[in-house]
């Protein structure tokens, strides 16, 4: 039997602002993405020193994965949480970094903390990691954020017993111009965001 989902909670990262379930809970003056997310970090007092080491791309994904999950993840139990993400650029922003670090025969020096990030699904890792989640883990890379897809994605998750809960979004980041959109959808009924879909929110 087919379960109905629901949309439990979602996020919006974009212009220096962080939106939680419609309600801005961080926002600062114009800077780089550099900056902004670590004062995003440190407002939100999370503890994972590796956040600093990590790509521009895996900072966007970590920080709203983190603020969905941190309230419903438990230490007590298996998180049975599966992830599934979408972008236009893929892993761009670090492939370009790394490309000019080999470009130069005078100053070849590639380094391999760059290298690591040259796949846009490691930052699933990332959160994987931080949250101890050993579900599915998807990332598509798809034009434009095929809300659609994602949706009917989730929901076979959900319905096939893959998953008690699905994050799903688009975190979407080159040469500085960022986005991210991500939800986590489950069976429970959300009074709150009943009637809305992820189309509408992210459009919002």
């Amino acid at each position: 039997m087919t379960q109905k989902t629901y949309i439990q909670s979602y996020i919006q990262i974009e212009n220096n602002e962080i939106v939680l379930n419609g309600e801005s809970v961080f926002k600062i003056e114009q800077t780089d993405f550099a900056d902004f997310s670590k004062q995003a970090y440190r407002h939100f007092e999370i503890q994972y020193p590796k956040f600093f080491k990590m790509d521009a791309l895996s900072k966007l994904a970590f920080l709203g994965a983190d603020l969905l999950l941190s309230p419903i993840v438990s230490d007590e139990k298996e998180n049975n949480i599966a992830l599934v993400l979408a972008n236009n650029s893929a892993s761009l922003d670090t492939d370009v970094k790394h490309q000019e670090s080999i470009s130069d025969k005078g100053n070849y020096f590639p380094s391999p903390a760059v290298f690591v990030y040259t796949l846009p699904n490691i930052c699933l890792g990332e959160i994987s990691i931080r949250h101890q989640l050993k579900s599915e883990n998807s990332f598509f890379i798809f034009d434009t954020f095929n809300t659609e897809f994602m949706s009917n994605y989730s929901n076979i998750l959900l319905n096939s017993n893959k998953a008690e809960t699905v994050l799903c979004g688009w975190v979407e980041l080159f040469n500085n111009n960022y986005k991210a959109f991500l939800c986590t959808i489950g069976t429970n009924e959300n009074l709150k965001i009943t009637n809305e879909t992820i189309n509408t929110l992210y459009n919002k």
